[in-house]
Formats: structure tokens, C-alpha cells, sequence
């Protein structure tokens, strides 16, 4: 078994990763800004700024496989992604170790900021020498009830006039379980969730499960951003990945 880094353990993917590596036998350490507010993380946690590099050295010392799933939502993915990648080269260890970064789905196509940073750090790590997989997932099923939730206070909902594709966290933590125990492998294929809807239909069956009742006003906006996402771009073509539906989700997390 391997000796596994977590960064980004106390995350919703990490949270659900962490109990996989272990039942699998790896050794897990997961790395953490604040380790004494993540007391209860299963696995032995390490205290690293992944922009300064403050413990990474000690953090990294014999680890055989990097999961990277820690972000800062903007440019500083960028500047982690270079820490980490001097940090695993200046370690004394002959094997470099695999590092397996989760992204976006549609990330260098769809303009967003954040997706740019996303790519930028794809691209860092997929030229630095080091062995490394790419894994890009579509939007979390909680992120789509977010979407909702978050407008509570309006008199109506507003549903962006495009289609998503949700998944489920846990089985994108299950793909990066699989991932841990394979080799490096470049960039891998896309996941996505079971469930092409347009969002208008999403929001409907989330109002019915959560006992909403308001009116939805369709979101259209110009510009390249949305035009990409009209277009598709946020979608994974062929057989999908994951297995439990939006709606599922909402009747398990009640």
C-alpha cells in the first residue's frame, strides 16, 4: 500500500476520499492550514501552507502518492500548484512522487477566472516532469442545491437557461480512490453524473423534494461565459460516470 499527502483533506471530496485510502490500506496524512480545527479528519494530520510551503518538506517525506485537491477559488491555485511541484522535486526520495490533481469539466473552454486558474494549474502540473494525473469532474450535486438554496430570500428562483450534468461527491472521491491505486496517467477521461437536465427542471424537482413554492424566472446573459455553457461546454459526451441522480441526493440528504 501507499503512503498518501491529502491536500484540501477537510474538503466535501476530501472528507469523503479519506475513509476509502483507508480502508484500502494506505498510510494517509492530510495536510492543513489550521490542523487543530480539523481534530476530528481521519488520518494523521500535517500543518502546511501550500503558497509559503511552510511544512510541505516534512509533509511530503516518504509520501508515494499526492492528492491535490486544496483551493483557493482564484489565482492562488496557481502558486499551490507550483509549491507543490518544487516540493515534491527538492525531496531526497529517488521516486518522485505521483501527483493526481482534481479539476473542472470544460475548464480551458468555459472563461471563467476561476477555471482559468483551474487550467493554468492543470498545465503546471501536466509539464512539470513529475508523474501526474488529471482528473476533471462536472459541478457537485451539492453545489446545484447551493445554487438554490443561496436564494432563499428572492420572491422568485432563477435558473440559468442551460443543462448540467451534476455527480455525486462520493463518487468522484471513489474514481480518486481508484486513481490512488493506479499509476500515473496524464489526463484521464471526464466524469459526470448519470443526468443531463436543464436547470429549470433541476430546480423544479429540488423545490418539490425541499416543499419550495416560487415562481422560476429563466436567467439568460450575453457574453462568452454563458454562451460556453449554452454550448455545452460544462459536459461530458459519452456513457456517464456517476450513478445517483440529483434527485436521489436530495432524498439522502433529506
Amino acid at each position: 500500500m501507499s503512503v498518501v499527502l491529502v491536500t484540501g483533506g477537510t474538503g466535501q471530496v476530501g472528507r469523503a476520499l479519506l475513509p476509502l485510502l483507508h480502508g484500502a490500506g494506505h498510510d494517509v496524512r492530510v495536510a492543513s492550514r489550521t490542523p487543530e480545527r480539523s481534530a476530528r479528519t481521519p488520518g494523521q494530520l500535517v500543518e502546511v501552507d501550500l503558497v509559503t510551503g511552510d511544512g510541505l518538506a516534512s509533509a511530503l517525506a516518504g509520501v508515494d502518492v499526492v492528492v491535490h485537491l486544496a483551493t483557493t477559488n482564484g489565482r492562488r491555485d496557481e502558486e499551490m500548484m507550483r509549491t507543490l511541484i518544487a516540493g515534491v522535486e527538492s525531496r531526497p526520495e529517488k521516486e518522485p512522487a505521483h501527483v493526481i490533481y482534481l479539476s473542472i469539466v470544460g475548464s480551458d473552454r468555459i472563461p471563467l477566472p476561476y477555471y482559468r486558474h483551474k487550467t493554468a494549474a492543470e498545465e503546471l502540473a501536466l509539464r512539470s516532469g513529475l508523474p501526474v494525473t488529471v482528473l476533471r469532474s462536472t459541478q457537485f450535486h451539492s453545489l446545484v442545491e447551493r445554487l438554490f438554496s443561496a436564494q432563499h430570500r428572492l420572491p422568485v428562483l432563477l435558473v440559468p437557461a442551460i443543462a448540467l450534468q451534476p455527480i455525486d461527491v462520493p463518487e468522484v472521491a471513489a474514481r480518486l480512490a481508484e486513481l490512488v491505486g493506479q499509476g500515473p496517467s496524464g489526463r484521464v477521461a471526464d466524469i459526470g453524473g448519470p443526468e443531463t437536465l436543464q436547470v429549470g427542471d433541476l430546480a423544479r424537482l429540488w423545490q418539490r423534494l425541499r416543499g419550495r413554492h416560487r415562481p422560476q424566472v429563466p436567467l439568460r446573459l450575453p457574453g462568452r461565459t454563458f454562451a460556453a455553457y449554452r454550448d455545452g461546454e460544462q459536459l461530458v459526451p459519452g456513457p456517464p460516470f456517476g450513478r445517483t441522480t440529483f434527485g436521489e441526493f436530495l432524498a439522502r440528504e433529506g
